[in-house]
């Protein structure tokens, strides 16, 4: 009877089988037919090395102006819910609405199972719904640069890179024709632009400050003070800017403010005061700045410019 076989006696027989099979290959010659090679299949990674997220198919937005970029990017059927005040285009107002920045409805938007929350940069929520296993991204715009490149942030999101960009373009284009119909006697005039009562004004260094420009109009406020400042009431009185730009109930309130009466602006009926959802289009930094652009040189187009006689300030 033999012996059993051995360890080592096992590893040199399995090495010589190697070995004639590797013969036996050889010998078949250049005609041999290749056998197909399983393929390795690699995660793609963006240009810092990290891995992308697959593209996504069920999108919480909880900022108005992030709602509006996933739907110019033709991609508003994805998301699943929104802020309380996204309200553009009428499609998500169908939508669950599910509160703000500082109060969104954490249980309703896990409960929703999206794969892509966007929030604004400043949203304390963020943290949260990480901390939750959601792919949360924050994105803010306060300037032009900002909308453009918060544009091809959320396209490349969405799988579809350059497509941000290519909205950018159609955009600029919109605000070119709209600054060539600006009538020239209000180039180079200043205008005060009104976010909010308080006052909180639209400075130079904001989006919609960069838009007047664009215009040909300046700004009572200069950039060194930062793109949305509140003001001293009496800031604006001593400006006199040559025109006021607000929502239309506050143009209507104005008259009414302590010394306000004396701006020339609102005495000669130099003030474009635009209905609530106008008004939306111009406070938002998003792919409707093109619209913005014309609803404000449809206004300096009806209205008459300052005298000759009255200098600018």
């Amino acid at each position: 009877m033999n012996a059993p076989m051995t360890a080592a006696r096992r590893w040199r027989r399995a090495l010589a089988g190697c070995a004639l099979a590797a013969l036996q290959a050889a010998a078949a010659g250049a005609g041999a037919v290749p056998q197909p090679q399983p393929q390795l299949q690699l995660q793609p990674t963006d240009p810092h090395g990290l891995p992308v997220a697959a593209a996504p198919r069920r999108i919480v937005s909880l900022l108005p102006s992030l709602t509006e970029s996933v739907c110019a990017l033709d991609d508003c059927a994805k998301l699943v819910g929104v802020d309380r005040y996204s309200n553009w285009p009428a499609a998500v107002d169908a939508l669950p609405h599910l509160g703000g920045q500082d109060d969104a409805q954490i249980e309703r938007i896990v409960a929703l199972k999206p794969d892509l929350v966007l929030v604004a940069a400043s949203a304390r929520v963020a943290a949260r719904l990480e901390s939750l296993g959601l792919r949360v991204i924050a994105l803010e715009a306060k300037n032009t640069a900002d909308i453009h490149r918060v544009l091809e942030a959320i396209a490349q999101a969405l799988g579809r890179p350059g497509a941000g960009d290519a909205q950018w373009t159609r955009i600029e284009a919109r605000v070119a024709a709209a600054a060539a119909r600006v009538p020239a006697g209000w180039h180079g005039r200043l205008a005060y632009f009104e976010v909010s009562s308080d006052p909180y004004a639209a400075g130079a260094s904001s989006f919609i400050g960069e838009t007047l420009a664009r215009l040909g109009l300046g700004n009572i406020v200069p950039a060194s003070l930062g793109p949305f400042p509140k003001l001293n009431p009496e800031f604006v009185i001593r400006a006199q800017p040559d025109l006021v730009l607000a929502d239309a109930r506050a143009v209507a309130d104005m008259p009414g403010r302590p010394g306000w009466g004396r701006l020339h602006a609102l005495e000669q009926g130099r003030a474009c005061g635009f209905a609530p959802g106008q008004y939306d289009v111009l406070v938002r930094p998003g792919p409707r700045l093109g619209e913005a652009a014309e609803l404000m040189a449809d206004c300096l187009a009806r209205l008459a410019p300052p005298r000759p006689a009255e200098p600018a300030q």
